[in-house]
């Protein structure tokens, strides 16, 4: 069953999920004919993703050319939209998003090693080439979406799932909870959870913010505490 916004996965748990070995951050047109990209805000993060618009956008930076004997550091290249004749995972997203066909895209992100946080379903909205110091990245825009990919998954709370919570907040609130579910103690099937929801004035602060295990998630779900 799809994950939820705000929920949080072990790595094997989402390669299951997406039926794919995830050893990259940009997968274009998995087996269910979305694509998933995986970001990371932490400090150490090769490429400079980010999360503007209260949370509904994200601008996610295109890949590396990978090292070889021709190219010694990637970082000193122009992100390649092309490898000889076929086109990188940059050029197939860049071609999607000029097409102007709706292509939607699961984001995942990486909170703590061996932690991952499920941040919803997007569309490709936009591409464009920028200037990163001496050289030139791909940047994708990446919005909101209150939808899912298959037709069983459970829709979310109105408001819940068009945002994504800052990631030093996320940060913040695992350390503070001790990657626990503040009711019952368990490590597993855990979910960020809001005390007042998006839609009852609710936002993505530390204050508002805890950690539920998957039963008390949804326990809460029926009813405002």
């Amino acid at each position: 069953m799809p994950f939820g916004p705000g929920e949080v996965i072990p790595y094997l748990d989402m390669c299951r999920e997406e039926g794919a070995s995830l050893q990259r951050g940009m997968n274009f047109r998995l087996h269910g004919g979305h694509s998933v990209v995986l970001m990371s805000r932490r400090p150490n993060a090769p490429y400079v993703d980010e999360v503007i618009e209260d949370g509904q956008v994200v601008i996610y930076e295109g890949h590396d050319a990978r090292r070889s004997k021709a190219i010694r550091d990637p970082r000193s290249v122009d992100q390649p939209m092309r490898e000889g004749r076929s086109l990188t995972q940059n050029g197939q997203f860049y071609e999607a998003a000029m097409s102007g066909i709706r292509h939607p895209v699961r984001v995942y992100e990486k909170l703590y090693p061996g932690v991952w946080v499920y941040n919803g379903l997007f569309e490709l909205a936009h591409a464009w080439i920028a200037r990163s110091g001496a050289r030139d990245v791909f940047k994708f825009r990446l919005v909101a979406t209150d939808e899912t990919t298959t037709p069983n998954a459970s829709p979310a709370p109105p408001g819940e799932r068009t945002r994504v919570i800052p990631s030093l907040v996320k940060q913040a609130v695992w350390l503070r909870d001790n990657g626990r579910c503040v009711l019952c103690g368990s490590p597993d099937n855990l979910h960020f959870d809001h005390e007042l929801p998006f839609s009852r004035g609710g936002s993505s602060t530390v204050e508002n913010l805890r950690i539920l295990c998957a039963a008390h998630n949804l326990r809460k779900s029926d009813r405002i505490e």
